[in-house]
């Protein structure tokens, strides 16, 4: 899609900024869900990393095969980005405080300030790109 002019790449690194925060927000509910579990590591992922990982170079997608004449070509694409874990803190895996709540109740907040920020700004993109619209039908 970074090859459309209508789509240029803020609203590619818009939209994996939003799939990376919904995915941060997954583990981080994870987390608090498994408070009690004893042996649990609480999971999180560095932000910044994976969405430059995700805006880097893809590699060319590969073809799949055709089993039937009439099928459409299509293409077996990799999810754009994958995700790499990280132990948030030291655990003591015997213990059932290895889950600070205050630390994830933080991380929590600051994911949802990322997203509530990006969906706003891609809200805005499209408004423009609405208004452009609207404006040159005139």
């Amino acid at each position: 899609m970074s090859t459309s002019r209508l789509y240029n790449r803020t609203f590619d690194m818009l939209s994996h900024s939003l799939d990376i925060s919904a995915k941060r927000h997954n583990l981080i509910a994870g987390n608090i869900a498994n408070m009690d579990t004893i042996g649990y590591k609480p999971r999180d992922l560095d932000f910044l990393k994976t969405l430059e990982k995700a805006m880097g170079e893809a590699p060319p997608p590969q073809k799949i095969h055709m089993t039937h004449e009439k099928h459409l070509p299509g293409v077996e694409e990799e999810p754009p980005f994958s995700f790499k874990l990280y132990n948030t803190e030291s655990v003591d895996e015997n213990h059932l405080d290895s889950v600070n709540i205050d630390t994830e109740m933080m991380n929590i907040m600051q994911n949802n300030i990322k997203y509530r920020s990006t969906a706003e700004m891609l809200i805005r993109k499209m408004t423009i790109l609405k208004h452009s619209i609207q404006e040159g039908g005139r």
